[in-house]
């Protein structure tokens, strides 16, 4: 999930997707100061094609000093002419992972992310810096307690990374932080992790539900449509039981959810919000 745009100058769409990215080998990151992060020449060991649109890259990256789960890391690209483009990803892997995954949604006309998932293979280097943020994540010993987690779309990567750390946290922990995920995709096969969100759907103290917005099976038992007020109230848990809520996905469903919630009574200081729009 692309969360922000920058690129040095302004080009047009046609140039974007036509521009051929150096891949990044052995090449030294541009240093940096030691006030701001620096900049990292990570390797892919694995890719996992996760929808037809959707990629996971794994990567191996030098000297990662660990993250939280929700936070994100910049990538950055060179072409051959100098011209650079950074976009910011939501880690998908758990904290406890030594590699960091990285979930891309290809958009047909981006200057990023078809290179990311057309191009970029296991071997290949990826400048990278980070992790960054300090808002958007979940730390279970400090934030013990029912958790809401609301996903739209590619929103579901940081969330991922807060349900695979729940997985790995020992059993009392588990056990005192229950989680409920409500995840609107416009197609079952838009769902990205799906196998997984299903088997860890399993897990008595995880309750995964799908919503799909446009051309659901007849076979299909769940929802079909937007997440709404009657939606909420069915999955979420009860504002009495004062839960954790995170909701991250495209900014109109982001912004209607978190109003949603509010409305009902939930605290607006427990609602934390993740929005992003079309990147490329």
């Amino acid at each position: 999930m692309a969360i922000t745009t920058e690129a040095t100058r302004g080009e047009s769409s046609a140039t974007r997707a036509t521009r051929d990215w150096a891949v990044t080998a052995g090449r030294a990151a541009t240093p940096a100061s030691p006030s701001r992060l620096e900049w990292k020449v990570a390797t892919v060991v694995e890719v996992r094609q996760e929808t037809s649109r959707a990629r996971t890259l794994v990567l191996d990256v030098p000297a990662w000093p660990g993250h939280r789960a929700g936070q994100h890391v910049d990538v950055r690209l060179v072409s051959e002419d100098g011209y650079q483009a950074q976009r910011s990803y939501s880690i998908a892997s758990a904290p406890e992972d030594a590699q960091v995954a990285l979930t891309v949604e290809r958009l047909e006309d981006g200057e990023v992310s078809p290179y990311l998932c057309d191009v970029l293979g296991p071997g290949d280097g990826l400048e990278v810096r980070g992790p960054i943020g300090g808002y958007f994540v979940w730390d279970d010993a400090a934030q013990r307690g029912p958790l809401l987690l609301v996903a739209g779309g590619s929103g579901i990567v940081p969330l991922m990374a807060m349900l695979r750390h729940h997985a790995l946290i020992d059993a009392s922990a588990r056990a005192a932080t229950p989680v409920r995920l409500l995840y609107s995709a416009r197609t079952l096969d838009d769902v990205i992790y799906r196998a997984e969100l299903e088997r860890l759907g399993e897990a008595p103290d995880v309750d995964v539900v799908l919503t799909v917005t446009r051309g659901a099976p007849p076979t299909w038992g769940g929802y079909r449509r937007r997440i709404d007020r009657d939606m909420l109230d069915a999955v979420g848990w009860p504002v009495a039981t004062a839960p954790h809520v995170y909701v991250c996905g495209p900014t109109a469903l982001v912004e209607s959810v978190a109003t949603l919630l509010v409305e009902v009574g939930h605290a607006a200081s427990r609602v934390r919000t993740e929005r992003f729009g079309a990147t490329t």
